[in-house]
């Protein structure tokens, strides 16, 4: 009990900085392209992805300090991993410094139903990467299979084989509607190029380490959506 207590101090401290650190940084990237901080679909946004946050931290320091001890583990093992997580960078960086410049120069104009509405399916995507989290206590951030890992099939696994990359391709695809930018979604676009390569790659890890993840391909067909792929 001890140990486990202590764990979840250590990783609220570790969380907290990267935390801070990172809204610090979609800050700057949204309002300083826009050269204003009156840009309220951007405070928005942030709200969006902030309060959630506060909640499913204070859930997994409580449920599985583990858990998120692992969400904080960026470096990646596999070669092809890290060349997706490289132009990952370039990507998201595009997607969140275009929105802020569209809002300056008026490129777009956004329906305010449509940036609510994409703000919703955020918080909605959002809201299945926390099921996923509650369902698989190792789901890291990176690629990687523990000792002692098994094949979770159950919750949204029953459905699809990676749910986590559901709900992260809900929150990012509509991204820039809820930051009120149509040229944004252009780089949204290649995100999901970029997922089927990180997807394929992770699963021949699961193949090589993980035991039982052939039967359990057998089991559930598709990847991310049922009848597509």
């Amino acid at each position: 009990m001890a140990n486990s207590q202590r764990l979840s101090r250590e990783v609220n401290r570790k969380f907290l900085r990267v935390a801070v650190a990172a809204a610090l940084v979609l800050a700057a990237v949204l309002f300083i392209p826009a050269g204003t901080l009156k840009y309220w679909e951007a405070w928005v946004y942030i709200a969006v992805l902030l309060i959630p946050m506060a909640f499913a931290v204070r859930y997994l320091l409580r449920r599985s300090p583990e858990l998120l001890e692992r969400r904080l583990q960026v470096r990646e093992r596999e070669t092809a991993q890290k060349r997706v997580i490289g132009a990952g960078w370039v990507l998201f960086l595009a997607m969140f410094i275009l929105p802020g410049l569209d809002f300056r120069f008026g490129w777009s104009s956004v329906p305010v139903p449509v940036v609510l509405a994409a703000d919703l399916i955020v918080l909605l995507g959002y809201g299945l990467i926390i099921r996923v989290f509650a369902e698989n206590q190792y789901a890291a951030r990176t690629v990687q299979v523990e000792e002692e890992q098994r094949v979770i099939k159950t919750g949204p696994y029953a459905i699809v084989r990676h749910p986590m990359y559901v709900g992260t391709l809900m929150m990012y695809l509509v991204t820039p509607l809820a930051l009120g930018s149509y040229w944004a979604l252009i780089p949204a676009a290649f995100i999901i190029p970029m997922l089927v390569v990180r997807i394929r790659n992770e699963e021949q890890v699961l193949e090589r380490d993980l035991a039982g993840y052939r039967e359990y391909k057998l089991e559930t067909k598709y990847r991310v959506v049922p009848g597509v792929w």
